[in-house]
């Protein structure tokens, strides 16, 4: 199975609304294809004869998957069964169906806590599956494992052409700033954002500062998986990452410094400071001839706009 065109083809993008999602949206605006969506009042991606009846109805070529219940350690901690069944559900219907009705092929969006806790870094593909998991995210990890390898055995036991990719920490326009159940970045901008205003002296950081994470603008993450749907076609699952990291301090500085938040930062050292690193190893991709194009900096100004543009939406939703 070589290269594959999306021009002319029906595109459906499952879970258009999220951050992702909707980035792929735009992203394919430029393919000259046909981009099929459908909200969550017409259909129940839980419901397999809902989704089959949307397949059959549409006919799509091409899916992106990317429909997921997610959240953060709070959310996956109090609802298991929640994050463990649904997902299951959601690429489990997604994918019988896409093979039922005769998509040509198939991306399945992961996350890059489907890795061992512990798995030796920059993290490689090989690494699914070698050890346990960090268990506060472990219901969410194991139904997207289990996505990675039912995308997989379509492909062994009837030759579909259904590959995965496993993005790193995205961060964008769509993102989710309720400091509640946010991640690090969104949550970053908005507490600066909020201490500027107020006018106060400092911000306070969880722990050392000293971990570091990676970071990829969902834009370029959508441009990725654009590129992986027309170029490759493997068994193995794709990281999506920037293959570079910051320490959270210096992500902290960078989103002080756009925010225009010139108080001090304070550690507070009784907060847990999580895994020492998080990279994943971008090679695969690479060879494939990809890269981002978004500089960090230029990404989290753009996503301070984002924020300052949608903050009455965001506080009504809330």
């Amino acid at each position: 199975m070589g290269a594959y065109a999306l021009e002319g083809k029906k595109v459906w993008v499952a879970g258009h609304r999220g951050m992702v999602g909707s980035a792929i949206v735009r992203r394919l605006g430029r393919e000259g294809c046909e981009v099929i969506t459908a909200s969550r009042s017409e259909v129940d991606l839980k419901d397999q004869a809902t989704v089959r009846a949307f397949v059959e109805r549409t006919r799509p070529n091409a899916v992106f998957l990317a429909a997921a219940k997610v959240g953060g350690i709070l959310a996956n901690d109090t609802y298991p069964a929640d994050f463990l069944y649904d997902n299951l559900m959601i690429e489990a219907n997604i994918i019988e169906a896409s093979h039922r009705f005769g998509v040509e092929k198939l991306l399945f969006l992961g996350s890059s806590c489907i890795y061992p806790k512990m798995a030796p870094q920059p993290i490689i593909e090989d690494s699914l599956l070698t050890g346990p998991l960090e268990p506060t995210n472990e219901w969410y990890a194991v139904a997207k494992i289990a996505g990675i390898k039912l995308a997989q055995a379509y492909r062994r036991q009837h030759g579909s052409d259904f590959i995965s990719a496993m993005p790193t920490n995205l961060y964008g326009p769509g993102d989710n700033f309720d400091l509640n159940s946010s991640h690090v970045m969104p949550a970053l901008i908005r507490k600066a954002h909020e201490a500027k205003l107020r006018g106060d002296k400092e911000i306070v950081m969880w722990g050392t500062g000293t971990p570091r994470r990676e970071f990829l603008h969902v834009d370029d993450c959508a441009d990725a998986c654009v590129l992986l749907m027309k170029a490759y076609s493997d068994d193995t699952h794709v990281n999506v990452g920037s293959g570079d990291d910051v320490t959270i301090l210096e992500l902290t500085r960078t989103v002080c410094d756009v925010v225009g938040f010139t108080g001090e930062i304070v550690h507070d050292l009784s907060k847990p400071d999580g895994t020492p690193r998080k990279l994943m190893s971008a090679d695969r991709l690479r060879a494939l001839g990809w890269a981002p194009s978004i500089p960090l900096r230029e990404g989290i100004s753009a996503s301070y706009r984002w924020f300052l543009e949608n903050q009455g939406a965001l506080r009504a939703a809330s």
